[in-house]
């Protein structure tokens, strides 16, 4: 797990990229703050689409983001959108996130106002879940 500092700034770095969001269809702004192995931070937003299918998530955002920088290694993602509840990633987000991290890897959700905040591995919410193990 990662410290409760550590849990707090990808929060606030979550609510930054939140704003950052165009989400005119849905009025659902969600940001993302995903932490490398090492110490790097990459944020994201959702992105929508007047065709839907091109819409692209948060945390997809910042994990192509990072991959494409050549990262590979991830420790923690903080997810928060602008809704009363804490704003869980869909499942293609989990199946990317299954794709880069190993189980211990922290998922943090929160609402809009960070009144309620969920935290869990991605082993946790995502037990029986199919990745690179899968295709040996």
């Amino acid at each position: 797990m990662i410290g409760q500092e550590m849990q707090s700034e990808l929060l606030r770095l979550a609510t930054e990229a939140r704003g950052r969001s165009y989400s005119p269809y849905s009025n659902y702004a969600v940001g993302a703050a995903l932490l490398t192995k090492d110490g790097r931070v990459y944020q994201g937003c959702n992105i929508e689409n007047a065709s839907f299918t091109p819409t692209i998530c948060a945390e997809r955002t910042a994990f192509f983001k990072a991959v494409f920088d050549g990262v590979r290694e991830f420790s923690a993602i903080a997810i928060i959108g602008s809704g009363d509840l804490p704003a869980f990633p869909c499942g293609v987000c989990r199946q990317v996130m299954s794709e880069f991290c190993d189980d211990e890897f922290v998922i943090i959700t929160s609402n809009r106002d960070g009144s309620e905040v969920v935290t869990e591995t991605l082993d946790q919410m995502m037990p029986h879940r199919f990745g690179p193990k899968d295709l040996l």
